[in-house]
């Protein structure tokens, strides 16, 4: 018997520190206007010391679980998305599993930075489809902020990258009308992975010589990210445009059916050019990078919760989303909210 999901809850957490483009100004040698102009972002929520990727994860956890009317113990898998895990092993979502005070639930992470929470809301929906699982935990939670070289070296992509997380519960449900009923109506994900170099961290690693990890890694830099800035972005608009009529055509909708776009937000700039190539009318896409930065496995959740607070995801939309990233991997989803 096959089954059909639903997102039933929807969470978002972010650190309480904001640090505006003004705040790392001296920092990385930069400035509010130059930032804004080719990226979009004014501000980013970055953690304290004491604060780790599963700790955000939590309280985004708990809001979608309560939003989806359940409680902690009905969650029967938890799909964590992270490329800033809290230590190299076990998986952060062990440790999600244990701060949420459930015991012999799957857990197990992906590692598709900003592709991330898609790959898992897909995964997700297939084992509820399966008939394995009913209560699905689905999380991306990111904290970038202590793995970026804040010296002017590193401006070009240090200034891009926020903390938070968000999170959704993927659950069973019976559909009777599908041009009404809430549910997860397709997901489509891709990789090439001859582009791996382009946007990376090259450390540590087993890839890098004798030992995973030296001080001449380390004063090489090659633990802090690279980005070929323009070899992403015309990729970025590429590969999410291609994606996105893909899913709209398996489910034989239009661009103009969607009631409202969740793109990953990685550049202002991308978005735009990905809306132009489509003839996306701007009122239908809801952005968030202005606020947080690039978060991310968390950006496409932490959005989704942004824009029902704000009434601008309701109930019976139609919603499309799609990300790029690090891979690259690319991925898009269409659903029923």
């Amino acid at each position: 018997m096959s089954y059909n999901s639903r997102i039933t809850g929807v969470g978002s957490y972010v650190p309480p520190q904001i640090y505006k483009n003004s705040d790392i100004e001296e920092m990385m040698d930069t400035s509010n206007e130059w930032i804004i102009q080719r990226t979009g972002i004014e501000q980013r929520h970055w953690v304290d010391e004491n604060t780790s990727t599963s700790d955000l994860a939590l309280e985004a956890s708990k809001i979608a679980i309560k939003d989806a009317g359940l409680e902690a113990s009905d969650i029967d898998m938890i799909v964590f998305a992270t490329l800033s895990p809290d230590h190299d092993f076990p998986g952060t979502g062990c440790f999600l599993q244990a701060k949420l005070g459930i015991e012999d639930v799957t857990a197990f992470d992906i590692r598709q930075q900003c592709t991330g929470f898609l790959y898992g809301l897909s995964m997700a929906d297939k084992f509820v489809q399966s008939g394995s699982h009913k209560n699905v935990l689905v999380v991306g939670a990111e904290v970038h902020s202590k793995g970026l070289d804040k010296t002017p070296n590193g401006r070009a992509v240090s200034v891009l990258f926020g903390d938070g997380a968000g999170a959704v519960v993927v659950s069973r449900t019976e559909v009777k009308d599908k041009t009404k009923d809430p549910h997860i109506m397709t997901t489509n994900l891709h990789a090439d992975g001859s582009y791996a170099k382009e946007l990376w961290v090259a450390a540590p690693g087993s890839a890098v010589g004798p030992d995973r990890m030296s001080h001449a890694l380390v004063d090489e830099g090659l633990h802090f990210p690279f980005m070929n800035g323009k070899t992403v972005f015309v990729h970025a608009v590429k590969r999410m445009a291609e994606t996105l009529m893909l899913s709209c055509k398996e489910m034989g909708v239009g661009i103009e059916d969607v009631d409202l776009f969740l793109f990953h937000q990685a550049n202002l700039r991308i978005n735009s050019k990905v809306a132009e190539v489509l003839k996306i009318p701007e009122d239908k896409i809801f952005n968030t990078i202005q606020k947080y930065g690039n978060t991310t496995a968390a950006t496409i959740p932490l959005g989704m919760h942004d824009a029902i607070k704000a009434n601008k995801l309701k109930k019976g939309m139609l919603v499309a989303s799609a990300a790029f990233g690090s891979g690259f991997t690319w991925a898009s989803g269409l659903w029923r909210y």
